[in-house]
């Protein structure tokens, strides 16, 4: 009975293939279905018929950032039911509403593929099919259909789609996230990334809050139970306007922790005997609002009473520490944005600008509370935020979680290595480590925004060229991401401003993307390697009893190159891939493969969670410049084995070795490196243990430069038949003999704004390495007349003896650069071709 009554591609600013369709059906209920075609959305039931399109299409685009860390990628959808009756009659309205929501389901499994039991494809039928075989469609919930799972689940059952009740997430055998409290603690790890940032730390020291939402909502709710130290000062929702405007932070949380336990509550059930002098709670029906001495003072309004909008509006402006978005609705824009360009009429007399806003921090647990242009222009004046999608994505990625382990364990259950009855118990008993595993998440995207900040303006030009990249491969919309153009970029740079935060969580997003795409594209996730990583994605009980599972699980690749592409972006930084791709000229999967050699030979997970476990112990910028050296080791390793690995290693082979390597030379780079370099390593581990890092980790993070050295080491050491200890010995022996030390820590502290510079410095340092591992490998060979036949650093002293008068004119040569100020490229090549001249 339905039809297609349109299909609009061109006018949606979304990437391919992303189709709206418009299913009308006015005999059966009236109603107005939309959805994009993708694997997995969240369903939510819009209450404006003006503007909901507009809405769903605001989400989608937050969604396409969202995307990044679950498996596939996913959209939202929405229905506007036309005919209900009136909300008074809430049986019947319900009723009426669930009708829409079973319609719209129906339609969405009428045009989907499915499994057979053989694992055959099913097309849907009289379904003329343009795109190729995809039985993968998820629903999850969203405004209005939180408890619509079941009944989801059981039109899949109806259906006898192959997800089952891994179609819709959530429902009485799924994960409750209310209950859970998990996009709310997402959001809190990011909130509490900008406060650590600032030196608080926000479960012990009081702060204020300024809060949209009530205790009865989800994310607010929870929300406002993560921290004893909160001082919510004011908060409202569509009902009412609470003020507290000096609370005791532990009354005020027990107080809330109340109301949140009631079946159904508002700000009107809040004990105004625990309120603090001055404040209270007020509908927002009434004409005025009476203002006491106290708001007044917090918000800096100098009148007796005044209307709801505008104290709302005071609210949402005025100077508290966090302001947290836990409610429906986009309350802040742009300043050069229009009240029509934000879509949510209903909201248009309270919404203010992003310019205007005085609170320290925004935390977005709620979509679309700012628009982007908001956002930016909140952050350029100084505020601290991600985005929506950034902070509160610990709901998908749960839900991401859940259908995914499902999918595991009904194959486990299949296999007959797990009862039928055993599959919910197993579940509710991996809650927890479901969360943990998502909040790990939410945390690593934050700090790799974090770290990219770290950049600045410095870093323009790399985003620019990523930009424009993206641009070419039709990838990317900077009007739409609301993203700089190259001018823009250009003057930012000009005033030493790089990308905003947003900005920045935006092209997070699209690097994970496309390298996900680019990876999942590939043969790499079959590599036996990621087995490990497959099994990461997953609580430790299903890799330690469910193997057959595991291995049968339809999306093993999509999650391996999913996890992948995640873990290179939230390390290294949106541009990492990229500037990989532009010095090798070669594509993002064996860049990946290196890059996971890299990372497992230096342990680099294990220094990374030893810097995590500092937080608020020493100084988050101590932590974020740690891991940016860790990030630039990455890069700069990630080369090395992607051009002296050959591709048909297999990754574990691969790594063996040169782990083995880097274990037995550790600890013994102090007494190898020369007088410079060493020198350049004790200020760094001099500033690391001055700011309470432990002295075991500040000499691995402060060491990285000549640790690095290790593969070169290790590969000479099998060419030459000669003792690792011996090799290490000659190759940095070689560095200091013939200035090699002295020019690259010179070419490390030119600070060149132009791409192509460094690019060619960079190549430079190469060709320095190069002939560094030359000249040991040359004196290795030599047949030692005298001296220690195990000192390899003899052999060298040995060498440069028997070419004493070159030596000497290159270190001249070196050292007259050096008195004659800050060295150049032109100077540094000059110096490098006189050492190629040496050596040829």
């Amino acid at each position: 009975a339905l039809k297609i009554d349109s299909i609009r591609i061109d006018e949606l600013p979304l990437p391919r293939p992303m189709v709206e369709i418009f299913l009308c059906a006015p005999e059966v209920e009236g109603v107005h279905l939309r959805f994009g075609k993708v694997a997995r959305g969240g369903i939510r039931w819009s209450d404006r018929r003006e503007d909901f399109r507009t809405e769903i299409l605001g989400l989608v685009k937050a969604q396409q950032v969202k995307n990044a860390v679950i498996v596939p990628v996913g959209s939202k959808g929405g229905f506007y039911p036309k005919r209900l009756p009136p909300a008074a009659r809430r049986e019947e309205w319900l009723a009426a509403g669930v009708s829409a929501y079973k319609l719209f389901i129906s339609s969405l499994l009428d045009l989907t593929d499915n499994l057979d039991a053989a694992g055959k494809i099913v097309p849907p039928r009289d379904v003329v099919r343009h795109d190729g075989d995809d039985p993968y469609l998820v629903v999850a919930a969203d405004k209005g259909t939180a408890t619509f799972s079941d009944i989801a689940n059981g039109i899949s059952r109806e259906y006898g789609f192959w997800l089952d009740d891994a179609f819709a997430s959530g429902g009485s055998a799924g994960y409750d996230h209310k209950q859970m409290g998990i996009t709310a603690r997402g959001a809190w790890e990011t909130i509490k990334r900008h406060f650590r940032e600032m030196g608080v730390d926000i479960q012990t020291t009081p702060f204020t809050v300024v809060g949209v939402g009530d205790m009865s909502g989800d994310v607010f709710g929870n929300g406002m139970l993560l921290s004893k130290a909160i001082k919510l000062v004011a908060a409202f929702d569509h009902r009412d306007i609470f003020l507290d405007p000096n609370p005791d932070p532990a009354t005020s949380h027990a107080e809330r922790q109340r109301i949140f336990n009631l079946p159904r509550s508002s700000w009107a059930d809040y004990d105004q005997t625990k309120i603090s002098r001055g404040g209270g709670v007020y509908s927002r029906s009434m004409k005025t609002i009476p203002l006491s001495p106290e708001v007044q003072a917090f918000t800096g309004l100098s009148v007796d009473q005044i209307e709801p909008a505008e104290l709302i509006r005071a609210l949402l402006k005025s100077p508290a520490d966090l302001l947290w978005f836990g409610g429906i609705g986009t309350y802040v824009k742009a300043s050069t944005q229009s009240h029509g360009d934000v879509g949510d009429k209903s909201n248009d007399a309270l919404r203010v600008n992003g310019n205007e806003l005085r609170a320290k921090v925004v935390g977005e647990g709620a979509n679309l509370g700012m628009t982007q242009a908001g956002r930016i222009e909140y952050a350029s004046a100084g505020g601290r935020l991600n985005t929506d999608a950034i902070d509160n994505s610990a709901g998908v990625d749960t839900s991401d979680h859940e259908v995914n382990l499902k999918i595991l364990l009904n194959a486990s259950i299949g296999a007959g290595e797990l009862k039928a009855e055993a599959r919910d118990p197993l579940l509710s008993r991996m809650t927890d480590e479901v969360a943990a595993l998502v909040l790990a998440d939410n945390y690593n995207q934050s700090l790799a925004l974090s770290v990219a900040q770290r950049g600045g303006a410095w870093e323009s030009d790399a985003y620019g060229r990523f930009m424009r990249a993206l641009e070419r491969a039709g990838r990317l919309n900077r009007n739409v991401e609301g993203l700089p153009s190259d001018e823009n970029l250009r003057a930012r740079a000009n005033r030493n401003d790089g990308l905003t935060r947003p900005e920045l969580a935006v092209l997070l997003a699209y690097a994970k993307l496309q390298l996900f795409q680019e990876i999942n594209g590939s043969g790499l996730a079959d590599d036996p390697f990621f087995e490990t990583t497959l099994r990461g994605y997953f609580p430790s009980v299903v890799g330690e009893t469910l193997p057959k599972g595991l291995r049968a699980h339809r999306l093993r690749r999509e999650i391996i190159a999913t996890v992948l592409a995640n873990d290179i972006i939230n390390r290294g930084g949106p541009v990492f891939m990229h500037r990989l791709k532009e010095a090798t000229a070669s594509e993002a999967p064996g860049l990946a493969r290196a890059y996971t050699i890299a990372l497992h030979v230096f342990g680099i997970d294990r220094l990374a969670q030893r810097i995590h476990a500092l937080d608020n112990a020493v100084s988050a910028d101590i932590q974020n410049r740690m891991h940016a050296s860790l990030a630039l080791h990455l890069q700069r390793q990630t080369l090395w084995f992607f051009r002296h690995v050959p591709a048909d290693v297999a990754i574990l082979d691969a790594i063996r070795p040169y782990a083995e390597g880097v274990a037995k030379l550790k600890g013994t780079f102090s007494s190898l490196v020369s007088e410079a370099e060493g020198q350049a390593i004790q200020t760094t581990l001099a500033e690391y243990r001055a700011a309470g890092v432990p002295e075991d980790l500040a000499d691995e993070i402060g060491a990285l430069a000549a640790i690095g050295a290790t593969p070169d080491i290790a590969r000479l050491a099998q060419e030459t038949g000669k003792p690792l200890d011996m090799v290490a010995g000659a190759y940095f022996a070689a560095s200091h003999t013939i200035g090699i030390d002295r020019l690259r820590l010179a070419a490390e502290r030119m600070n060149l704004p132009e791409h192509w510079d460094r690019l060619a410095v960079r190549r430079l340092v190469d060709d320095l390495l190069e002939n560094q591992r030359a000249l040991a490998s040359r004196a290795l060979g030599r047949n030692m007349a005298s001296g220690n036949r195990a000192d390899g650093s003899a052999a060298v002293a040995d060498w440069a003896e028997m070419n004493r008068n070159q030596v000497a004119r290159v270190a001249a040569l070196v050292t007259d650069l050096e008195r004659s100020g800050t060295f150049t490229v032109a100077r540094l090549t000059l110096a490098a071709g006189q050492i190629r001249d040496l050596l040829s």
